[in-house]
């Protein structure tokens, strides 16, 4: 059995056995703690991080691979927890394209996406990255979408050399998005009075607790609107479309595989294995060995910690149903369904 395994049936029995000691270990575990610094990315992340593991898909010469890259979930950054270790990773997939960065034997990447988008930033931090890594390495890269590559999903996939999907892929939503509440009626009817005390008109621009001023919606349209460019600024580019062409398709919609074709958004109809063997034969990769970076060895450590999640008590307070701070409104290039 391996270190990491051994470390991982460790930390699995200490975070059980202090759970069912101290009933606040729920909170504990995922509380974030104000005076940390910013730049710790929290130990769960940096655990898992360490615990990387290469996967070969598909056997071939070491020296020249090919890395795919899993894009699956709500592209968000966020801690790592124990009871939320196999999803989306943000500040892994980061890692990840650093380690492909320094690796001379990777000639090639794989995006394999199925997600909804996420958060502007993340969105565009991933992205970037993915350019430095190609830019620098001067490598192609290559998307596959599987059940859905939507808004930043799609936003991910659009620099790539090729796109491929499937008919029943849903893509495009291509638009920005940014909801929130107006619970000030509610509050009228609870008694519960706002005191707000600010240095401007703007200091509290979307508060939840009052109706929102035609200034405050002109303030949020221009930044929705300034997003929206960027996004359309990446498809531009990335695609062999213009402005106008863009535009048209920008409208928020959803396309299925075949409509995405036909409209230029994505390149071929094919699975995971047509896109490796075009990328193989295009860029001479024929001998390549096709490798996953992934978590493999704790999906079951993951697992384990799930079962006793429903076993923490959650501590909340009827305030926190209505709290109008932590879940501030986001801008996110995000689809988000029916």
């Amino acid at each position: 059995m391996t270190n990491k395994r051994w470390l991982a049936i460790g930390l699995a029995i200490i975070v059980l056995i202090v759970s069912l000691i101290i009933p606040q270990i729920g909170e504990l575990i995922v509380e974030d703690d104000e005076n940390e610094d910013k730049t710790d990315r929290g130990f769960f992340n940096s655990f898992l991080e360490e615990a990387t593991s290469v996967t070969v898909l598909e056997e071939g010469d070491s020296t020249s691979r090919i890395a795919v890259l899993d894009v699956k979930g709500e592209i968000i950054d966020q801690e790592a927890t124990p009871f939320a270790a196999t999803g989306y990773n943000h500040q892994k997939l980061l890692g990840d394209l650093e380690h492909i960065k320094n690796d001379e034997s990777i000639e090639a990447i794989v995006l394999r996406i199925d997600s909804p988008g996420g958060g502007v930033y993340a969105s565009a931090e991933l992205t970037d990255k993915i350019n430095a890594v190609k830019e620098a390495r001067d490598i192609p890269v290559y998307t596959v979408m599987e059940s859905m590559a939507a808004s930043g999903g799609y936003y991910i996939a659009a620099n790539s050399e090729k796109i491929f999907a499937q008919r029943e892929t849903i893509t495009g939503s291509i638009g920005v998005i940014m909801q929130g509440f107006n619970i000030s009626e509610l509050l009228d009817k609870l008694g519960i009075e706002d005191m707000t005390i600010k240095s401007g008109d703007l200091k509290d621009l979307g508060s939840a607790t009052r109706e929102t001023t035609s200034e405050e919606l002109a303030v949020l349209q221009e930044l929705v609107d300034n997003m929206y460019e960027r996004f359309v600024d990446t498809v531009e580019s990335g695609r062999d479309l213009t402005r106008e062409e863009v535009y048209a398709l920008a409208d928020g919609r959803i396309y299925d595989g075949t409509q995405a074709v036909e409209n230029g958004l994505v390149d071929e109809l094919g699975y995971f294995n047509d896109a490796i063997d075009d990328l193989q034969e295009s860029y001479d990769l024929e001998n390549a060995q096709v490798i996953r970076y992934e978590v493999d060895e704790m999906d079951w450590f993951s697992q384990f910690m799930f079962s006793f999640e429903g076993l923490l008590p959650k501590q909340t307070s009827p305030l926190s149903e209505i709290d109008t701070n932590e879940e501030a409104p986001q801008f996110m290039y995000m689809y988000r369904g029916l």
